[in-house]
């Protein structure tokens, strides 16, 4: 039996667990360093205090929690059986590890020590490589299986979308980035064709509606430092414009911290795009494969108000979730990862 871990960055279950799991968050330093390291909890606390009340009213608005686990539950579960199916002779047993909430990376390493498997498939759910999300969460995953071995283990030195770890008696085969997998690039279509579908009007569809990528921001230093994911951002797109006439821009979303972030923001880029005429816009959430606070509360709730602001009819692509396409893609990115070479 092999083991696939889905990577996550979770996200809070209940009201209560908003607090812990920023606290969680903004004690990473891999994903934005605060200061000196030894002022990082520190200096997250005041960001956190800030924050939280803000926070706390936008997970009300969504149901009082994120749906990320869930979602990325359904995605396991969904998963299993499509690798499972047609008397496979390779059984496959799926797990989710999230950074930063429950199911916890450490919880998820103990239940496959546990189970006995020690051949374990790494498929992180952030489509384009960074060190603050897929670095941050492969090197947790490493971490645990050292602890369990004995052994000292230390992520490449270099970048590389595919890797192999030998913590014996653990392998891993960890997909880093899986941007320009084809499948992938068809369920994203699937999506886009649906949404450009519904800016119909009576019996007339509307042409040449606009589409904006709206990824999650970085803080601008990480690419500086030769971090790969806008160049990957702009793969995936590269990739859609391949196969469908589509007018795009691109856009950064979610930033957090007084620091110097990606650009255009996606707010600017609607403000942009309203001045010069744009009536319908349709957003594509492009690094988020499911949907959680960035896509049901600042697409959905603040852009669209913003956008209808300007005289603008905004409207978002659903997400992937557990569409048929986007799960076919996974189970093509698992069972080519760990073929021997």
């Amino acid at each position: 039996m092999k083991a696939v871990v889905l990577l996550n960055m979770g996200g809070p279950d209940s009201l209560e667990s908003v607090k812990p799991f920023l606290q969680n968050l903004f004690a990473d330093r891999d994903i934005i360093k605060l200061g000196p390291s030894f002022l990082q909890k520190s200096i997250a606390s005041l960001i956190i205090k800030m924050k939280l009340k803000k926070t706390l009213a936008a997970y009300e608005l969504i149901g009082g929690k994120s749906p990320l686990a869930d979602i990325t539950l359904r995605q396991a579960a969904t998963l299993e059986s499509v690798l499972n199916e047609n008397g496979n002779n390779e059984l496959y047993k799926v797990y989710v590890a999230m950074r930063y909430w429950h199911p916890l990376t450490e919880q998820t390493v103990a239940e496959i020590n546990k189970r006995g498997i020690t051949k374990i498939i790494v498929i992180p759910l952030y489509p384009h490589y960074s060190r603050a999300t897929t670095g941050s969460s492969i090197k947790k995953l490493i971490e645990e299986f050292a602890a369990i071995t004995g052994n000292k283990i230390v992520m490449p030195q270099k970048y590389q979308r595919t890797f192999t770890v030998d913590c014996s008696p653990f392998r891993l085969y960890v997909v880093a980035s899986w941007y320009d997998n084809p499948i992938y690039i068809e369920a994203l279509i699937e999506k886009i064709n649906k949404g450009m579908e519904s800016f119909i009007t009576g019996s007339k569809k509307s042409k040449n509606v606009p589409v904006l990528f709206s990824a999650h921001s970085l803080p601008k230093k990480f690419i500086d430092e030769g971090d790969p994911y806008v160049q990957e951002i702009k793969g995936t797109v590269d990739e859609i414009l391949k196969r469908i006439n589509i007018e795009s821009q691109i856009s950064y979303q979610s930033k957090s911290g007084p620091v110097k972030w990606l650009e255009p923001s996606t707010e600017d880029m609607i403000i942009r795009l309203a001045k010069k005429g744009i009536k319908n816009l349709l957003v594509v959430p492009i690094s988020f494969v499911s949907d959680h606070i960035e896509t049901l509360y600042e697409i959905d709730m603040l852009y669209k108000d913003m956008a209808h602001k300007v005289g603008m009819n905004l409207r978002r692509t659903e997400s992937l979730n557990t569409s048929p396409k986007f799960i076919e893609a996974l189970a093509d990115i698992a069972k080519k990862s760990h073929r021997e070479k």
